[in-house]
């Protein structure tokens, strides 16, 4: 299928996905968060992705925000419904099976940042800029950026960046466990790619668990995620692959990973 405001394509199990609107920044409208929760939930039952990688078009943007100009006149019912709407296209990426890696190649401001922390892994190109600049425009983040910002980096330092709307350097986004890596701008889509190549040489069925696991018990106590994890460790024993890890580790070989 293809799209209009996006590029997708497909090599060696990595998805590579491409918010394609240079002339505008890469800016987010309606269309264009449509065409992303479509193509998201194809990834999701799609076998042949084993880890998504997504970023921008261009030099210049990752996402720059949503598109202001389509924005400035929604009603306040329609305000409330275009949060919603894309709070639950973000959140279908922050929920795919599969792990997700936002290659942040410049500006990721508003809906671009909250974009990049549905992803579950963060690496950004030294020219990337991170902001939740909403307050500039009188508005409050929309896109769950309220709640995956403090989440990331503690509730002090995202208050001052949701307070403010100031940008922060890649730099100053690693310091503070926003982003996992910062690389230099022509090497980003090859560091992606070789971290989805790591990832992919894993236990797949291991992998999606360790996902599940971590996204679920955050939102339990302690001991609920506890749990959580014993069940998840458990079905673990019910793979090929964990008799091949194991076996591969005693028999000191590489393993052979069928995702069975």
């Amino acid at each position: 299928m293809t799209y209009r405001n996006l590029l997708f394509e497909k090599e060696d199990s990595i998805g590579l996905l491409t918010i394609n609107r240079p002339q505008v920044l890469n800016a987010l409208n309606r269309e264009t968060m449509t065409e992303i929760s479509q193509v998201v939930g194809k990834i999701a039952t799609d076998p042949e992705v084993a880890v998504l990688i997504i970023t921008g078009a261009g030099e210049k943007s990752f996402v720059a925000g949503a598109d202001i100009s389509e924005m400035r006149t929604l009603s306040a019912l329609e305000g409330r419904a275009w949060s919603k709407f894309s709070q639950a296209t973000f959140n279908a990426i922050e929920n795919l099976p599969q792990p997700v890696i936002a290659a942040v190649n410049g500006y990721a401001l508003g809906g671009g940042c909250e974009l990049a922390m549905s992803c579950d892994i963060r690496i950004a190109s030294d020219k990337a800029k991170f902001g939740q600049p909403e307050v500039l425009l009188g508005v409050v983040a929309a896109f769950a950026g309220t709640q995956r910002l403090p989440r990331l980096i503690g509730k002090g330092r995202a208050k001052e960046l949701l307070f403010t709307g100031d940008q922060i350097d890649a730099a100053e986004a690693c310091r503070i466990g926003l982003v996992n890596k910062v690389v230099p701008a022509g090497e980003l889509l090859t560091a992606a790619k070789a971290l989805a190549a790591k990832i992919i040489s894993r236990g797949p069925v291991a992998v999606q668990l360790c996902k599940a696991a971590v996204n679920e018990g955050l939102d339990m106590d302690l001991e609920s995620a506890q749990a959580y994890e014993a069940e998840v460790f458990g079905l673990c024993f019910a793979t090929a692959d964990q008799k091949e890890g194991m076996n591969a580790f005693v028999e000191k070989r590489p393993a052979k990973f069928t995702g069975k």
